[in-house]
């Protein structure tokens, strides 16, 4: 069989693995604290027909060749996160958080286990607990405890942008730090390893986290919460639908080097009549 075939083979596969992202980063353009993802292709392996050669001095004087090779197809280079900003969402909700600049929520979804999220829409349970309503995961502080602001204690709180929770007590109408929310920063963010529900988990690429969220560990440089609003998914859906016709174009190109291939072939297997 000739190469051709194999090689836009490989080419239909990795399109639709291209096209496969699209879809999930169209499907996720209204999800909170959402980051889409990128496919980046790679050549494979090539098949050398002739090395190359240096040059000789002589006598007699040869000058060098180049390597022919042909190459055998394209391969998945990567998926990667692109972890920009998505626009804010004024919520009015003060449970509502979201992170301007880098870092990401610290929750726990079983008391012992970390994930952490952008996702800032958050609420209360029953017992005060400030919580992930999706999946009740509680959100931690900087010290890795879960928040609770308790209803009988306080007629209305607030979120300043270094993440300190103040309440108002209803017995004296004194303010009271009840505390601070926790965000984790990673040395490479796009390592991070995404478990579905607006989480993430640490990886083997991501570095560990370190928690900023007390007042003598501030959030770095850069980096602030604003409450009563969330972060929007950073989907451009004009860089989708644009990303999808060049990728539709692509796998139909492909198409096409199929149907030539196997026109060649027909009119090989035709030559004995």
């Amino acid at each position: 069989m000739i190469r051709s075939l194999y090689s836009a083979i490989s080419g239909l596969k990795n399109h639709q693995i291209k096209m496969d992202v699209i879809g999930n980063n169209i499907a996720n353009v209204n999800t909170t604290g959402f980051k889409r993802s990128r496919v980046t292709f790679s050549t494979m392996l090539s098949q050398t027909m002739k090395g190359a050669s240096a040059p000789i001095a002589g006598p007699p004087t040869v000058g060098g060749t180049n390597p022919i090779q042909v190459g055998l197809g394209v391969s998945l280079g990567s998926i990667d996160q692109i972890m920009t900003q998505g626009s804010s969402q004024s919520t009015g909700n003060p449970t509502d958080m979201m992170i301007q600049g880098a870092g990401f929520f610290v929750l726990t979804t079983n008391g012992t286990d970390r994930v952490y999220s952008r996702s800032g829409a958050f609420s209360l349970d029953f017992d005060g607990t400030l919580v992930d309503p999706a999946s009740g995961a509680q959100v931690l502080d900087s010290a890795g405890a879960p928040i609770v602001i308790t209803p009988d204690t306080y007629s209305s709180y607030s979120v300043d942008t270094q993440g300190t929770i103040t309440g108002i007590r209803i017995d004296d109408s004194s303010m009271e730090e009840i505390g601070n929310i926790g965000i984790a920063k990673f040395a490479n963010d796009v390592g991070l390893t995404s478990i579905g529900g607006n989480f993430y988990q640490e990886s083997n690429n991501s570095g560990t986290p370190t928690i900023y969220g007390a007042d003598t560990t501030p959030y770095p440089t850069g980096t602030k919460l604003i409450s009563n609003a969330v972060e929007m998914s950073n989907v451009d859906l004009s860089t989708e639908f644009t990303d999808m016709i060049v990728t539709q174009r692509g796998f139909q190109a492909n198409s096409r080097v199929i149907t030539v291939s196997d026109t060649l072939l027909e009119e090989l297997i035709n030559l004995k009549r």
